[in-house]
């Protein structure tokens, strides 16, 4: 028998998470039509019951106890959209372990620690999605483990960090010094009170090792991939890269040398015909090149509520499929 409604859980609610919630209600009947049952938000964990939301729903759907998610036998699939390490990693294995399907765009904690995740979940028989952990709203990671599955990738290099890239261009295009992009990038909301992350390459270090890994088919250790951010640029060196007709980007790569796979982040000076060259503000670029294929280029919106929602709800809709056709039977 078909199951007639699928109940979705939400860990977070945040950018994404509220993101994630609008494009389920508005496009429900749309997603009704694709699998035939409905998706259902059932709980949504928060830390204030209080605080004001940007969208209309019941109290009753949000709680502080993130028991009556996990602990819930009626909720199907587990959406962890909370960031960081812990307690994300103890909420996620206790989904999967209760067996429930897991959705995550934790880049940092599946960059760490999503070996023991994934394999935990293939033991439980269980999906683990992750298209929004890495370049928002573009469709990377379904490219690389559906589109290329049987094409052997030799190199990926990116564009990945929206927050270094929107300041790269202020410095670049407004002759901004760094610190006034970076307070810019703060006012308008693209860079954290705390930009470590973002520009002392740690995200994009996380991001690399996710492609790294599913596209090598290898686990990737976060501590060997060399990193370097852009605090050390200045308004010196753009100005004396763009008097040669080259731009500085923050550049995440990874590639197989001499049958060994190397991976890393750091400012380059690119030419302007590169295709990376002209991906500006807080966009995404991937470049693959593969042995079939050749040289596929992604552009898109690497953040924001809806595009890296969309990706989200995307991992949603198909774990639900799957859902739906297993009690089909």
């Amino acid at each position: 028998m078909k199951k007639e409604k699928i109940k979705v859980g939400i860990l977070g609610f945040g950018v994404v998470g509220t993101g994630t919630f609008k494009i389920l209600e508005k496009y429900s009947d749309m997603i009704r039509n694709q699998i035939g049952t409905d998706i259902i938000v059932d709980k949504v964990l928060v830390r204030d019951l209080t605080k004001g939301r940007a969208i209309h729903a019941s109290e009753k759907l949000f709680t502080v106890n993130a028991e009556d998610i996990l602990e819930n036998p009626d909720i199907d699939i587990v959406v962890e959209l909370m960031g960081g390490e812990e307690p994300a990693y103890s909420y996620i294995s206790r989904a999967l372990k209760n067996g429930k399907h897991v959705v995550t765009a934790n880049k940092e904690l599946l960059a760490k620690k999503g070996d023991a995740l994934f394999e935990y979940a293939k033991d439980k028989n269980l999906f683990l999605g992750f298209e929004a952990s890495v370049c928002g709203g573009i469709p990377i990671i379904k490219a690389i483990k559906e589109s290329l599955s049987i094409d052997k990738i030799t190199k990926i290099t990116g564009i990945v960090n929206g927050t270094t890239n929107y300041i790269l261009t202020k410095m670049s295009e407004e002759n901004l010094g760094y610190d006034e992009a970076l307070i810019e990038a703060q006012a308008k909301g693209f860079a954290e009170a705390d930009p470590t992350a973002d520009v002392e390459g740690f995200d994009a270090a996380y991001k690399i090792a996710i492609l790294s890994n599913i596209a090598f088919r290898t686990n990737v250790d976060i501590n060997n991939i060399k990193r370097e951010g852009i605090t050390g640029i200045s308004e010196k060196d753009i100005k004396e890269v763009k008097s040669t007709n080259k731009i500085i980007k923050l550049i995440a790569k990874a590639e197989i040398v001499n049958g060994g796979l190397e991976a890393e982040v750091a400012p380059i000076v690119l030419p302007l015909e590169h295709p990376l060259a002209s991906i500006n503000g807080v966009n995404n670029g991937v470049l693959i090149n593969s042995e079939s294929v050749g040289e596929l280029m992604f552009y898109g919106p690497g953040a924001g509520q809806m595009p890296t929602g969309n990706a989200v709800v995307s991992d949603i809709i198909d774990i639900a499929k799957q859902v739906a056709m297993t009690c089909a039977f």
